[in-house]
């Protein structure tokens, strides 16, 4: 007699989305191809180019970060650098400079830094902000006081 073939569970799903949990303190150079999200501590330097880095609500960030997208709802301290957008959200506070083409600040939130927008086309800007010092004007065609 045939038995009933019996159902194996579900393999998990590959979501491509690294975690570091509430209890983790973790220092150093994380790179990868993947979103990450981090619910704990981190000290160091995040590269996930075209990839989502999210930082949860007790999330606390000093690093200088290179992503995709960064979505903020923790603390970070130090420079974000994204090629499409930074959201910083109510519970979230930043201490750094941005750079991004898409920048969202939800009331409420903390921001301490400059922002620099960046517009399609124009290359990513380095990780050292120079503000633009006005050029003295030159007026040759108005009278001199007297």
């Amino acid at each position: 007699m045939a038995e009933t073939a019996k159902s194996l569970p579900n393999p998990p799903v590959e979501s491509n989305r690294a975690q570091f949990g509430r209890s983790l303190t973790v220092k150093g150079d994380v790179a990868g191809s993947e979103d990450l999200t981090i619910l704990g501590q981190f000290e160091g330097t995040v590269n996930l180019e075209g990839h989502c880095m999210t930082i949860g609500p007790e999330g606390k960030v000093k690093a200088e970060i290179h992503a995709g997208r960064v979505i903020i709802y923790g603390s970070v301290q130090g420079n974000i650098i994204v090629k499409e957008r930074v959201e910083i959200y109510k519970s979230g506070q930043v201490v750094g400079d941005l750079v991004a083409p898409g920048i969202s600040i939800e009331d409420g939130a903390y921001f301490k830094g400059k922002i620099e927008i960046l517009r399609e086309g124009e290359p990513e800007s380095g990780s050292s902000f120079v503000p633009l010092r006005p050029k003295p004007a030159v007026l040759s065609s108005l009278p001199e006081p007297k």
